[in-house]
């Protein structure tokens, strides 16, 4: 029986028995098989739908765009760009294609889920800018917030006494993920104003006072925030729809 060649090294072929033996060896066959049941389902879906269709004048002026955009308007240019990439006109007209449809399909998959998937994780996706003083002692906690109230300077105090790094500016932690504060700083922060300090609050052993700097609440207004639950949602969906087929793995 001939054994199937899948591609040929200095001219030497490589069977497709020998490539799944390389894979399993470096460990990467289970992705291999992963991405391809990926692209299966992913184009299976689309020729099983109509409504995924694109105008076919986008693909070209995006080509176009492309082009111009990359110095490549000449066409002996052009191909030689293509004979790099080791692709043809053809191809990289289907691939522009494809990629148009597969956003068009992750679009009719999660526009539904999508508000409720938001709202589920709006608690990791809100932050807050916050500055802290942290130090050892309740005493010491209290003692500084008695200062800063009548008139201390936060951002001193934070330099001189706060036991971590981010004294050296002034206590200034960044935006941080609601969802990730422990229950009892949240809780005081949610009920607090910007420029307000809340606090002694004891976390992990320490002291800490925290001045609300700024609220960054998530919205799905924000374009790349969008994307982003767009597509954890279309990867879920795959998940599942790949769990449901019957795989074999026939090398010979």
């Amino acid at each position: 029986m001939e054994t199937l060649s899948f591609l040929s090294i200095d001219d030497q072929p490589i069977s497709v028995e020998q490539t799944v033996k390389y894979l399993q060896s470096s460990g990467k066959l289970g992705q291999f098989i992963g991405d391809v049941l990926r692209q299966y389902v992913i184009e299976q879906e689309i020729q099983g739908r109509d409504d995924v269709d694109i105008n076919p004048a986008l693909t070209e002026q995006t080509v176009i765009d492309f082009r111009l955009k990359n110095q490549l308007a000449d066409p002996q240019a052009f191909q030689e760009w293509l004979t790099k990439n080791g692709t043809d006109y053809q191809r990289f007209h289907a691939s522009i294609t494809f990629n148009f449809k597969l956003e068009r399909l992750k679009t009719l998959v999660t526009q539904a889920k999508l508000p409720e998937y938001f709202i589920e994780q709006k608690i990791f996706l809100d932050r807050v800018v916050l500055s802290r003083i942290m130090v050892d002692s309740r005493e010491l906690a209290e003692e500084l917030q008695l200062q800063i109230a009548e008139g201390g300077s936060f951002e001193q105090l934070a330099k001189e006494y706060s036991v971590l790094d981010d004294r050296l500016v002034n206590g200034m932690m960044g935006p941080i993920s609601r969802g990730t504060m422990p229950d009892k700083l949240r809780a005081a922060i949610d009920a607090a104003s910007p420029g307000q300090l809340v606090g002694p609050i004891e976390i992990d052993g320490r002291y800490g006072l925290f001045r609300v700097e700024q609220f960054l609440p998530a919205s799905l207004d924000d374009i790349q925030l969008k994307q982003a639950l767009q597509n954890e949602l279309f990867e879920k969906w795959l998940a599942e729809k790949i769990q449901k087929l019957t795989v074999k793995l026939q090398v010979s």
